[in-house]
């Protein structure tokens, strides 16, 4: 069962936690729902969220479907393909990042044009 619901824009989406930053996750977590306005940058969409969290296995190359933390930068953000910072078709963010889920299915958001309302609530 998933843990996560993510809307962007009219699609709804699933996701499930991770296993690698349990500070993270949890700080994620007691602050849902979350949402805000997103902007894309290549194939990902990120929007502002404070959260008190440190780096935990911040990289820059990320899954397709990763949600990950931006900690310096204090944005929430979702990668389903490549961006301007991609290498060899890899997801990668333009600074280390913390993975804290991960989309079941990021397909629908191939269609995106520009940025998009992104909401994270937990699934019920």
């Amino acid at each position: 069962m998933p843990d996560l619901t993510v809307t962007v824009d009219d699609r709804t989406l699933e996701a499930t936690w991770t296993d690698d930053a349990p500070e993270t996750t949890a700080a994620l977590e007691s602050a849902l729902p979350v949402a805000g306005d997103g902007i894309r940058w290549g194939d990902e969409l990120y929007f502002d969220l404070a959260l008190d969290a440190p780096p935990e296995n911040a990289r820059e190359a990320v899954p397709k479907g990763a949600i990950a933390y931006w900690p310096a930068g204090s944005k929430l953000c979702l990668f389903w393909g490549e961006t301007p910072a991609s290498h060899d078709g890899e997801p990668r963010a333009a600074a280390p990042v913390t993975v804290v889920a991960l989309l079941e299915d990021a397909s629908a958001l191939g269609a995106l044009e520009g940025g998009a309302r992104v909401r994270l609530e937990r699934s019920e």
